[in-house]
């Protein structure tokens, strides 16, 4: 069963599982666990939505013996990774931890909170879906990918750097959304001649804002699939250099991210779109956990990494609808 919700949109979507038609795939951050929705997407109305309200409670599988990281085991690891960063000279590298929700002695209603999200963010994808024993919820902005099946024109974006939405950027955010852009600039003129890059603007999402810029260009459409393994993961959910850093994460996360910081593909006959998945959560029978990260460099403070994540993690906390 899968939800979800295009940016800037009223409609909410499902698949129908009748064709072998591969029309949303769920990509782990690793790349090694995938997740496919199969058949035509169709539109469901927002009638059709409520009347078939979905449950914590009915999630197959239950979280046991989960130990949070607190914030001091979080302030000593970041001030390694800091170190780490200065040592190996590093631009950025993206550190997350989970946030855990315990509602043993109560239950979420899964669809309400899919609606608080969308509602809260209508320049996010926004997803629900529960298979295989698993139950996810997401909702962010950031598109690793646009293909126009008909122009072959090719959309992305450098997304970075957060903030409070009243506050003013500090080089540290400028610093860390930099090497995005500049990462995404290399790889697309491999395989274009012609790249559109816009200014760097601000991206709010709720409680708070990002560093943006675009990217447009003509690709060729066998090159797709090429250029969405060479984007993922970005510096913006991994760090750079990419397999330095992935090597790095594996040492100081003793998790698996899953599809947290993955991507999730979704294609029509117009368009094959791909989102960053970021701003989600985990949910079992009685527990979620609620993924967060932070780009790490050589001037972070951990104190302050801490209230970023505190900061993410509210996008999905406060849209629970507790029943």
């Amino acid at each position: 069963m899968l939800y979800f919700r295009y940016p800037f949109s009223d409609q909410i979507f499902t698949t129908d599982e009748t064709l072998v038609t591969k029309s949303v795939r769920f990509v782990s951050f690793d790349t090694n666990e995938i997740l496919d929705f199969n058949g035509n997407i169709n539109e469901v109305s927002l009638d059709e939505f409520s009347g078939n309200q979905i449950f914590s409670d009915t999630v197959p599988s239950v979280l046991n013996n989960f130990k949070e990281e607190n914030e001091i085991d979080y302030l000593e690891k970041i001030t390694q990774v800091i170190n780490f960063a200065k040592e190996n000279d590093l631009s950025k590298l993206v550190i997350s931890r989970r946030k855990l929700v315990d509602f043993s002695n109560d239950k979420i209603n899964l669809s309400q909170t899919f609606l608080n999200l969308s509602q809260s963010y209508p320049n996010a994808f926004v997803y629900l879906f529960v298979k295989n024993g698993k139950c996810w919820i997401g909702a962010f902005s950031e598109v690793l990918g646009k293909f126009n099946k008909k122009t072959s024109e090719f959309e992305t974006m450098s997304l970075a750097g957060t903030i409070p939405v009243n506050e003013d950027w500090t080089n540290k955010e400028i610093e860390e959304q930099q090497p995005v852009t500049d990462y995404i600039a290399n790889i697309l003129k491999d395989y274009s001649v012609e790249i559109n890059q816009s200014e760097t603007y601000d991206h709010p999402s709720g409680n708070i804002k990002h560093l943006r810029t675009d990217f447009k260009a003509k690709i060729d459409r066998e090159d797709l699939e090429k250029v969405i393994s060479e984007l993922h993961p970005t510096p913006a959910v991994c760090g750079f250099p990419k397999e330095f850093c992935r090597n790095a994460i594996s040492e100081f996360e003793n998790y698996s991210r899953s599809f947290y910081a993955g991507y999730i593909k979704v294609e029509t006959d117009e368009t094959i779109q791909y989102f960053v998945n970021l701003r989600c959560a985990e949910f079992f029978k009685n527990a979620a956990l609620l993924y967060v990260g932070g780009g790490i460099t050589a001037d972070s403070s951990p104190d302050k990494e801490w209230q970023e994540t505190e900061l993410k993690a509210g996008a999905i906390l406060k849209n629970l609808s507790f029943n």
